[in-house]
């Protein structure tokens, strides 16, 4: 008898839905968002051709038109993400994709998609930078992103541990 997972590897690469612990999980994996993705952005603002840059704006579009209208933009938050490694021109990057996939539906899942405004604001910051060939703007927009993502997380788990230690 053999134990094996139902979702194949390349879903999950890196085995992240066996970890139990998920406020933990998207901690650790918001850390590893904030190490890569800027720099992502910075490699992105340097090589995107005009094309790139072209689908890039209407990926952004895409999800503030989805936050706006209250609809489900998780895959396009997810595209978008996926397009700013695309436009690095650089293999290695874009098969790290699938570790911001996990992180970018980890952080929706735990976070219950409070930080829409500042979702659109940045992704807007994000891609003007990149069609500006801003590299340094790109990265500090991109930066200012995930730090967002990455202090609520922090909050959120500090007011479960407090909720753990109340009910002890």
């Amino acid at each position: 008898t053999y134990v094996t997972s139902i979702t194949p590897v390349d879903q999950d690469p890196l085995g992240l839905r066996a970890v139990k612990d998920k406020m933990k999980l998207a901690w650790d994996l918001v850390n590893v968002r904030m190490i890569l993705e800027p720099e992502i952005a910075e490699l992105a603002a340097l090589n995107a051709t005009d094309e790139d840059i072209k689908r890039l704006q209407e990926l952004c579009d895409e999800v503030e038109a989805k936050i706006n209208n209250k609809e489900a933009y998780v895959k396009a938050d997810i595209a978008f993400h996926v397009w700013v490694a695309s436009c690095t021109k650089n293999t290695v990057m874009e098969q790290l994709v699938p570790i911001i996939d996990t992180a970018v539906l980890m952080f929706v899942n735990v976070t219950h998609q409070q930080l829409k405004k500042e979702t659109i604001m940045t992704h807007r910051m994000v891609t003007e930078a990149i069609a500006a060939h801003d590299s340094l703007g790109a990265k500090s927009a991109m930066g200012m992103h995930i730090g967002f993502n990455r202090d609520l997380i922090g909050k959120l788990m500090r007011e479960e541990k407090e909720q753990t230690n109340f009910n002890d």
